[in-house]
Formats: structure tokens, sequence, C-alpha cells
């Protein structure tokens, strides 16, 4: 720092001596010309002069003799005459000696007026100057009574050349002078720069190096160096105590926010202001995310938002959600993205074998050995951590790459990516309480399917549809033969194992799309959606009525109990276009099945109607 403001010094200096040189050398050429055209046009008047009386005297023959006694002036190197064409008319002959000698001289006499040029070398300095004598009729010197033209015509010029060396030489001389003053100068500032100026070198050079550390988080405070004004000690002191201030406060807020978020400081000597606003930037982002994920509706949108997250603020182009209930052993994928789920196919099958959800602990690829023993994947790497959403089901996040730089990229965003997931958290284990409760006010307790409520419900919008596409639905209520005796006999706990072990076999042997529901005590409805044809929907209640007939059930005591069921069938649109009355035509048809000797499938007829009435 020292020697760049001593060579800046230096070179303003120099410049300076430069500057001053040039202009001064400039000056005393104009001043040198300018005086030569002043002395020429003097002398000019003197040779006018002498002329003048030399030819009112009638010596014209000692002319030559005026003019060489001219030329001994100091500074006058050359002088000569020139005559004009009037003159060599006026006399009838030409002087060859006064002839123009250049076209300088012949410029004067055309133009009338006097010019001049330059000629110099590094060393000399001459000026060139001819000066036309013009014919004039004023009181003391009247042309026109000895020559016989017009006035102002040009008579003739006196031509000289003069020497003004001797002012460049002074220049040459205030070269050398200026010089000595410039290194003089230098002495001067190299002098001033290590006495005075030292210490604020010496200060600003610290300055310098305590703010690049302060940029990597190192706050410390400057010792003064001596020789320093007031003023500057003052800033000093303030400068030191604004690196404590900022030090303790960097320090106090990286600390809080590090234990808010439980993140821990990754790349050495990061700048610790830099740092807090990137966490803050990710707080302000995090809050956001949590404000809009409290008002999504269901636990897909959820995931949804959270997968986005994933992709657009930490790129990764792989990952798996999937929900694993241990109790149940049941594995459900969520969202599936990249196409690199390498585990999914050991999952689905015995999910309870995740080392994420059986642990409660990441796991990650390691270099020298399988973390995981089924991720299917050698070139692959791999980043597992599980999340409780609930008290039974945990979220496995699984991210993969196909690089371990992405993997130890993973790494050090990791905090961060938890942070989201640990927001989602909360708001996912309300959207499953709320689906736990949704389904427990439409599910049956005893035997898991579907309940009468849920029937009110889902028929506002399957009939509709049904009506739109066309859609024939079969309707079966079937009900336990002999039921009461059972609980009478057996007690309540072998009555509910039958209804349970019933409604397994009616789950078992309906499809996917058809309803199966308790509508209440024995009594049980399925609904046969989009079945093809009366024909089809017996076949399948006969189907059921033989394999509840051929169920054997464990009583007690290697007692074994057999039940059958009764069923009407009634048909939706063609019995009628009001639901509600196909399920009590349904009815009506059971009552007769019952009525007829039980264990049998009664289609419903119109004339079952009156038989009813009746009793």
């Amino acid at each position: 720092m020292r020697k760049n403001i001593i060579l800046q010094f230096v070179v303003m200096v120099v410049l300076l001596a430069i500057v001053i040189t040039a202009l001064s050398l400039y000056n005393l050429r104009n001043i040198g010309i300018k005086s030569a055209i002043h002395n020429a046009q003097a002398i000019s008047e003197v040779v006018k002069s002498g002329l003048t009386s030399h030819m009112l005297n009638n010596n014209m023959h000692q002319v030559d003799t005026f003019i060489d006694s001219v030329s001994n002036m100091n500074n006058v190197k050359n002088i000569w005459l020139v005559r004009g064409e009037p003159v060599n008319k006026q006399f009838d002959r030409v002087d060859k000696t006064k002839l123009p000698k250049d076209a300088l001289d012949k410029s004067v006499l055309l133009t009338g007026k006097m010019q001049y040029k330059i000629e110099e070398t590094f060393t000399t300095t001459s000026v060139r100057v001819t000066i036309p004598y013009n014919a004039i009729a004023i009181k003391n010197v009247d042309c026109l009574k000895c020559h016989n033209v017009d006035p102002g015509e040009t008579l003739g010029a006196v031509s000289l050349e003069l020497d003004i060396s001797a002012l460049k030489q002074i220049g040459i001389e205030s070269i050398y002078i200026i010089t000595l003053v410039v290194l003089f100068a230098i002495l001067i500032i190299v002098y001033l720069s290590r006495r005075i100026l030292k210490p604020y070198i010496v200060l600003f050079e610290k300055f310098s190096v305590n703010i690049s550390n302060a940029v990597q988080g190192k706050f410390k405070k400057i010792s003064t160096p001596t020789g320093l004004t007031k003023d500057m000690l003052s800033l000093t002191d303030e400068y030191n105590k604004l690196m404590v201030n900022f030090k303790d406060t960097s320090i106090d807020i990286e600390q809080k926010l590090h234990g808010f978020i439980g993140y821990k400081t990754g790349q050495h000597g990061k700048d610790p202001l830099n740092e807090s606003k990137e966490i803050i930037d990710n707080l302000s982002n995090l809050y956001q995310f949590k404000k809009e994920i409290e008002l999504d509706d269901s636990r897909d949108e959820i995931y949804q938002r959270l997968s986005q997250v994933f992709s657009n603020k930490f790129n990764l182009k792989a990952f798996n959600f999937i929900e694993i209930e241990m109790t149940k052993n049941k594995m459900t994928t969520v969202v599936e993205k990249g196409d690199m789920f390498c585990c999914k196919t050991t999952l689905e099958e015995t999910p309870e074998v995740c080392r994420a959800a059986r642990t409660k602990n990441d796991v990650i690829s390691m270099d020298f050995h399988n973390t995981c023993p089924y991720f299917e994947k050698e070139d692959l790497f791999y980043y597992c951590t599980n999340v409780a959403i609930s008290k039974n089901v945990n979220l496995i996040i699984n991210f993969v790459f196909e690089n371990k730089e992405d993997l130890e990229e993973l790494k050090s965003q990791i905090t961060f990516i938890k942070s989201y997931i640990n927001e989602a958290a909360p708001s996912l284990e309300v959207k499953l309480l709320m689906k736990a409760l949704q389904e427990s006010a439409f599910t049956d307790g005893l035997t898991g399917l579907y309940n009468r409520k849920f029937l009110e419900e889902h028929t506002k919008k399957l009939i509709p549809h049904a009506k739109r596409e066309d859609i024939n639905i079969g309707v079966l209520m079937l009900d336990m033969d002999h039921f009461k005796a059972v609980n009478d006999e057996y007690g309540h706990d072998i009555g509910d194992k039958v209804l349970k072990e019933l409604a397994i076999i009616l789950d078992e042997n309906v499809r996917e799309s058809d309803l199966v529901i308790r509508y209440g005590g024995e009594e049980f409805i399925v609904l046969l959606v989009g079945v093809n044809s009366e024909e089809d929907a017996l076949s399948v209640a006969n189907k059921i009525s033989k394999k509840v007939r051929e169920n054997e059930i464990d009583v007690y005591a290697g007692a074994k109990l057999k039940k059958t069921i009764s069923t009407g069938l009634s048909m939706f649109p063609q019995d009628s276009s009001n639901f509600n009355s196909v399920i009590k035509n349904a009815d009506i048809a059971l009552y007769e099945a019952k009525s007829t000797g039980r264990d049998k499938v009664v289609r419903f007829k119109e004339e079952q109607v009156s038989s009813v009435d009746l009793f």
C-alpha cells in the first residue's frame, strides 16, 4: 500500500513537471517568435527610413553600406532588399541584387502583407520575416512624390533572418532546473510518506485485512499505530467497538438460528452473516410452505406440494414417498418421481423389512458396504429418511442419485429438506386423522365394511351417475338365517365371529367396483354396480350363498358351526327408478325367501308386495 501511494505521488510529480516544461517551452518559443517579428518590424522601419533619406539626398549608392551596417545588429543573421515590379518599371531597369530570393519574397510582393516562417532544429531556431514596403502618402513620408504608383501598391520588401536560439537555450536550461526540482520533490514525498503518512498507511492496511477477515466471520479489533491524529484515533476506537458488536450479534443470531432449525454450520470459514441470511430466507420460504399446506384439502395435495419443493428448490430428480403401516404390514406409494424406485417390489411384498421404517433412522449409501440389502441397483446411490406422521404410519422418503456428488449435495442440504418434511408431518397427520374419522363414521366397527350412513351418502353420487351412463345395479339384501339362535346358544362373541366371517366371504366374492354394506344387525346389502343382467346378479347371489353354506366356523373345543343366508334381489332401474324403492323391493324379496324356507335367493316380483302388506 505504501509503495503504491509513493509511486502515485512520484508519477503525479513527474507528469506535472513534464506539463510545466512543455508549457514553458511553448511559451518561450511563442515569445521568441513574437519578439523576433517585433524586432523585424522595427528594423524594417529603420531600413525604410534610411532608404527614404538616401533617396531624398541622392545617396542611393551608399544603400548597400547602410544595409551592411544594419545586418551587424544583434540576432540579425541576414538582411536584404527586394524591389517590386513598379519600381523596376519606373527606372526601366532590373537590379538583379534586389530580386526575390524565395517564394516568401514573391508572396509578400504579390499580397503586400507581412509573412514569416520558422526554421528550427533541436538547438537552434531562426525566424525568416519579409515586410512589404507599400506606397503611402502621409505628412513625413510621401512615397508618391518619388514613385509614380498608386497608393498602397507594393514598392518592395525588406527580408530578414533573425536568430532566436538564445531563447531555446533558456528553455533547455529550464528543463534542467525543472528536473532538479522534480527530483527534489520526489525526495520530499518519500520522506513525508515515511515520516507522516506511514501510520495512516499502516492503519489502512490493518483496516483492509480486518474487513477481509470480517467477511469470513473473523471479527477482530485493530491495534492503533503511533502518530495518528485524535480524529483517526477516535475513528479506530469506533471501528473496534463496531467489530465487537458485529461479532457478538452475528454469533448470537447464528446460534439462535441454528438452534431454532437444528442446523449445524457446514462450510468452514463461511461468513456467518451470509449464512444467517441464507437460513432466514429458507425459514421465510418454509413459513410460506407451512401456510399453504394448512390450506390444502387432502393428503395428496400436501404430498404434491412437498414434491414440487424438492424438484424446484432443491433440484432433486428422483425420489419416492412411501407410507408404511408397520402394524398392518402395509405399504402405499404416494409419490414416485424419476422412475428409480429400486426397492419397490420388496416393500410391496414385505414392507416390514424397510430399514428406515424399522430403525427410525436415516439410511445412506456407503462406500464399502451395502447399508440397505434391499436396494437393487449397485450403480446408484440412495438416501432414505423416516418421519412418523401418525402413531401407526411412517412416511419414508427415498432419494436416489446417479452419482456420489449429487448424494453429497443432498447431505449438505438435508437439514433444510427435513425442515420441509417436518413442517408437512403435522398437516399429514391431521389429514390421516380426518380420513380415519371419516372412515370410522362410514365404516362398521365390527366387520370393517361400509355402514348404512355410507350407503346413503354414496348413492347420492352413484345413482345420478348410473342414470347418465345407463348402468345397471343389482341390489342383494342378505340376512343370516336363525342368527338369534347363535347368540342364545353360543354367546355374542361367537355371534360376532359369524358376522365377521360372513363379511369376509361377501368381500372376497364380489368385484372391487361392487360395494358390501352392513345394513344393520345381521342384514347386509351388496350393490353389484354395472352388472350386465339379472341372471348375472342371481349367479353372484347363489355363489355367495354356496360359500356361506360350505364355510365352517370354529366355535369351541373343536366344534364346528355352519350357517346359511337368505337373499333378496332387486334391479335398478328395471324394478324402479327410485333407488330407495329398489332397496325396499330387495327387502321384500328377502322376506319372501325367509318365509318360504330360507337358504335361498329370491328375485323381487310385484305380487310379493301384497303378501308383505297383508302380513
